[in-house]
């Protein structure tokens, strides 16, 4: 039924299309759904606590006999630059006024990169397959998790990166253009340079490495599959379309910005978290597009950002939550995961003939 079946094969699944882990809105609900329909399910665990990852992993493999992906992020232990971080405390203090927040704290690090507890709970539990952003982390861990039998996935944003990840032992190497919602994957110099868009980047990698490439960006429906398989894809990953799902973790306020926003409305902003990702603009992100450069690292900028999210009101919630999403936003269709993970299998076999 598919043009390549070497993904398939490597993850034991049925259909080529794995559901993005989008931390703090993929569910065990959804990922098991996604897995059950026969494509892969994903755990976004990157902002997560040790005792979060465990417990969510463990409510999935209730809830499926099927392959799972769980995620994490690779990052660097960031610098602290004590005269950037008053600049940036000072610039938001207007904020934090504004929604009852009291004085704006010391940055801190909120998100934890992968680390032994982690790594722990991935051997323990035993997931089939492991993925990371923002690069890898150490080489003793990536062997550690490969003599366990874990697949692992990771991001590239550039050919080079292709090819780091798949001299580290990649087993597949998911080409992140930069149509995609969330953060940006690159882990190789400036985290501003990966801006090749799907269609460019997919046939690049794939000419340059022998492992299966996974293309992500912009792709929403059965066109975007089978434009991927022709550009040399052995399988895709979509996030954005998984929004709209009912098992998806999407606050009110976020699912009317979803259903409101036009291909117009995303941007790339570094304001949220300090590295760059692909938002629904809103009052935040217009009033901060002059502090792009002087956003903190990550995931320092992040832990004086993200907290206006949480303002009591949600008129102003909306003013400052981050609305994840890809440019493929407007056309979102709402319905259960498994009912999409269908149709979209539908939609590329009719591209296919």
């Amino acid at each position: 039924m598919w043009a390549r079946t070497d993904l398939l094969k490597l993850l034991g699944i049925e259909h080529p299309i794995i559901q993005a882990p989008m931390s703090s809105i993929s569910t065990p609900e959804l990922a098991a759904a996604v897995s059950n329909a026969g494509a892969l399910g994903s755990l976004g665990c990157g902002i997560l606590p040790g005792a979060a990852v465990r417990e969510q992993l463990t409510a999935t493999q209730r809830a499926t006999n099927r392959p799972i992906n769980v995620n994490f992020f690779a990052h660097p232990v960031p610098a602290h630059d004590d005269e950037a971080a008053q600049h940036m405390r000072d610039r938001l203090h207007g904020y934090y006024d504004e929604v009852g927040l009291g004085p704006v704290l010391q940055p801190g690090e909120p998100f934890p990169t992968f680390d032994q507890e982690r790594l722990d709970i991935v051997l323990e539990l035993g997931p089939k397959v492991v993925s990371f952003h923002f690069g890898l982390p150490d080489i003793k861990i990536v062997q550690q998790l490969k003599e366990a039998g874990s697949v692992l996935l990771c991001s590239a944003t550039t050919v080079s990166e292709a090819r780091q990840l798949e001299a580290a032992g990649v087993d597949a190497i998911i080409a992140q253009g930069y149509e995609a919602g969330g953060h940006r994957g690159t882990f190789t110099g400036d985290p501003a340079i990966g801006t090749v868009g799907t269609m460019a980047l997919v046939p690049q990698i794939v000419d340059a490495v022998r492992v299966p490439v996974i293309a992500a960006g912009g792709i929403f429906d059965g066109r975007g599959i089978a434009a991927s398989f022709a550009l040399g894809a052995s399988g895709v990953q979509i996030g954005t379309a998984f929004l709209a799902c009912p098992e998806a973790n999407v606050q009110p306020i976020y699912r009317a910005a979803l259903r409101s926003a036009t291909d117009e409305s995303t941007s790339v902003t570094r304001c949220f978290t300090g590295r760059p990702a692909r938002v629904v603009r809103n009052r935040f992100v217009l009033e901060m597009a002059g502090e792009e450069d002087a956003a903190l690292a990550f995931p320092l900028q992040a832990s004086l950002a993200l907290p206006l999210s949480m303002a009591a009101d949600e008129s102003r919630r909306a003013d400052f939550l981050p609305i994840w999403a890809g440019q493929g936003v407007a056309k979102l269709r709402e319905m259960p995961a498994a009912a999409l993970v269908e149709k979209l299998v539908a939609e590329a076999g009719s591209y296919r003939h």
